[in-house]
Order: C-alpha cells, then structure tokens, then sequence
C-alpha cells in the first residue's frame, strides 16, 4: 500500500501562481511513476503531469506544458507541482497519484486539494 496526502492548494488570483506537495509513504519503492490530476466541477478527471521515479522523464498535458512543472524530493518522498500563470480555466481539485510497477494504471490516490483560480 501506498499512501499519499497533497498540500499546497488554495485561492490565488489569475496570473499567479501555486506550489501543490504530494507526501508519499509506505510501499513507495515499487512504483514507477507519480503523476497530477484534476478534475473540475462536472468534469472528467483529467491528466496533468507525471514524473518516471527511475530516471528524470516527465510528461505534461499540453495546457500544462510552459506552465506546470513537477518535480521530486527524493530524501521527503514528495512530489511538487509548480504552477505559474494560473487562469480560472485550473480551477479544480488536483489529486497525485502512483502507478505502480506492476500495474498498467494508477492505483493509489491522496485526498486531493482544491485549487481556485479567480479572474
């Protein structure tokens, strides 16, 4: 088992900018890759950005690409989502998430942090 809380979320005016935290703990040496995920009111859960443990690879939704950026703090087992140049379109709750090793999709989720956007 894997489990993860995300931190960081908040309201924050258009244009600027948050940085969301997603604390991993237990059976993290098995996973593969973390990744963010949002999903709006009404909406679909949406891909965001996800990081490769073994090696530095990263991949962005492409409203995410020049905006977003994740990142990793191996020795606190976190994961980070920079976001700059926020519009009311990001508003929702961004969730991280694992994918394990083993597995051909995400399999553990934290609770989720709301980020609003105000324009």
């Amino acid at each position: 088992q894997v489990q993860l809380v995300e931190s960081g979320g908040g309201l924050v005016q258009a244009g600027g900018s948050l940085r969301l935290s997603c604390a991993a703990s237990g059976r993290t040496f098995s996973t593969d890759r973390m990744g963010w995920f949002r999903q709006a009111p009404g909406k679909e859960r949406e891909f965001v950005a996800a990081m490769w443990l073994n090696g530095d690879a990263t991949h962005y939704a492409d409203f995410a690409q020049g905006r977003f950026t994740i990142s990793r703090d191996n020795a606190k087992n976190t994961v980070y989502l920079q976001m700059n140049s926020l519009k009311p379109e990001d508003t929702a709750v961004y969730y991280c998430g694992v994918r394990p090793m083993t597995s051909s999709g995400y399999d553990y989720w934290g609770q989720g942090t709301q980020v609003t956007v105000s324009s």
